[in-house]
């Protein structure tokens, strides 16, 4: 970088305060052209505000934005897109229906609304999948495409705008392997064209695999700013956390009990073929695999939001046909699903009323809801998960990541359930909430309860699991015992159908 080069972005004294909380207390942040700088932090450090005051979302407090060196005022998302500020947020903003080229140039069409330039609109977008080395065909649905690629044409509506400063908040965390591969060649070479990157992430080694340097936020404060090789996963996780981790994930030695869940060559046509497994009370029972081995129709059949074909499923002993969640729950049975956000929460809705939609029937009397039994379950289960909130009465939405999923576990607290299934339980969830799941699993299975922790993380099964069943193409490969005989690269092998696999 030439000395006198004004940096990409330049934000000085950033403050930001909502009632009850402050988020951000005078950070600076900068970022150089053609940079990529990680952002880190657990959740509710920061980070979220942080990059919504940049992008226009969130206005600040106080504090100053340069942008290339010129000082900016940043009120709006058009603002932010003027100045070249575009985001690539964790959760997709396209439309479906439309095409590709319609969902890039969406709001902006070549020609305007009545009278659309098409000829134009599909060069444009041409054009950007060519500067980004895409082989999409623009004039397809987006419906029609994979997540991968979803998400590289989130990045080119940013490109369309002009933008030089990108914010990628989570853009891996449902991505596989091999398309992390093929996005982070993406991202290099938008560096490579001096584009400057924000790369927000929960998933350390993609930090060292990606980035130049990295920013640590905790509890609203600047608390590092280092180039990557500075720094190492374990000091990253002490500046994030303000302490240190357990080496290894957290496990308990536990006394089995009798068994509460059977699955005795379970199917369903198209993802789902002769699945047997059990779980004993005080077990916490890993399901690992490559993504679309059949975790998620497994942990959707399981909670009666699908239906198996075949097969017997037994629930402490008690040979059942499951038909929807609510005759789950009747039997005991609590899904932490993958996605929180739209199936584990009414985000609009307080904690409080979160808290007891499992369980409506323990605080309610003559039909109508009791606050007094209501409040008083949601204060003790607050306090227990230490779920960081304002009150009972603040809106499931505005907590971060990790204490939104606190919510939800509590939920089937709340409800007693005696079988937890937690689906992908950590997926964007900072390392110190992270720990504080593992020990609550811990926690339901020493307390009797079966746990299934269905996961793609195998380091993750590996750590907190007492035995672990491996899928693949729909089937169980493997199983294994976690104590003993089970290998990250056993898991692995059977995962990928190797020869020498389980």
């Amino acid at each position: 970088m030439a000395p006198t080069e004004a940096p990409a972005v330049e934000m000085r004294g950033i403050s930001k305060s909502y009632p009850g909380t402050r988020a951000l207390n005078g950070v600076d942040f900068s970022l150089r052209p053609g940079e990529i700088k990680a952002l880190l932090g657990e959740n509710g450090a920061g980070k979220s505000t942080l990059i919504k005051i940049l992008s226009g979302a969130e206005p600040k407090d106080e504090g100053t934005i340069a942008i290339s060196g010129e000082s900016v005022r940043i009120h709006s998302p058009q603002d932010a897109r003027r100045h070249g500020v575009g985001v690539i947020y964790q959760e997709f903003t396209l439309v479906p229906d439309l095409t590709v080229a319609e969902n890039i140039y969406l709001g902006r069409l070549p020609g305007g609304e009545l009278k659309v330039h098409w000829k134009d609109l599909f060069s444009g977008a041409e054009d950007l999948m060519v500067r980004l080395q895409a082989c999409i065909d623009v004039r397809r649905p987006v419906s029609s495409l994979s997540l991968a690629d979803q998400q590289l044409v989130e990045i080119a509506k940013a490109l369309s705008t002009n933008a030089r400063i990108l914010i990628m908040d989570e853009p891996t965390a449902a991505l596989s392997k091999g398309e992390t591969d093929i996005l982070f060649g993406v991202i290099r070479r938008l560096k490579e064209d001096g584009v400057s990157i924000v790369f927000v992430s929960h998933r350390l080694e993609e930090i060292f695999d990606i980035a130049d340097s990295v920013a640590i936020l905790r509890d609203g404060n600047k608390v590092a700013d280092e180039p990557i090789t500075a720094v190492t996963p374990k000091s990253l996780v002490d500046l994030m956390i303000g302490r240190s981790l357990f080496d290894q994930l957290y496990h308990r030695d536990k006394a089995a009990g009798r068994e509460l869940l059977r699955l005795d060559r379970l199917g369903k046509e198209g993802c789902l073929e002769d699945i047997s497994l059990y779980c004993r009370a005080g077990e916490v029972v890993g399901i690992t695999g490559l993504v679309g081995a059949g975790q998620t129709p497994l942990a959707r059949c399981l909670f009666g939001v699908e239906r198996f074909d075949s097969g017997e499923l037994r629930v402490d002993g008690k040979s059942l046909r499951l038909h929807s969640p609510v005759q789950a729950i009747r039997e005991g049975i609590g899904l932490i699903p993958e996605d929180r956000r739209r199936q584990g929460l009414v985000l609009g809705l307080p904690i409080r009323n979160n808290l007891v939609l499992a369980a409506l029937d323990a605080v309610s009397r003559f039909l109508r809801v009791d606050a007094r039994k209501e409040e008083a379950l949601a204060a003790e289960h607050i306090r227990a998960l230490r779920i960081k909130a304002v009150g009972s009465g603040q809106r499931a939405g505005s907590l971060s990541g990790g204490n939104q999923q606190k919510v939800v576990i509590a939920k089937w607290l709340v409800n007693k359930s005696k079988i937890l299934i937690f689906h992908e339980p950590t997926r964007g969830i900072d390392v110190g909430a992270k720990e504080e799941i593992y020990r609550m699993m811990q926690d339901l299975a020493s307390g009797g309860a079966a746990v299934l922790l269905i996961s793609s993380d195998i380091q993750e099964v590996l750590g907190v699991s007492d035995r672990i069943y491996v899928m693949r193409k729909g089937r169980i490969a493997a199983e294994l015992d976690a104590r003993k005989t089970a290998k990250e690269e056993l898991l692995m092998l059977a995962a990928v159908g190797a020869q020498g696999g389980c």
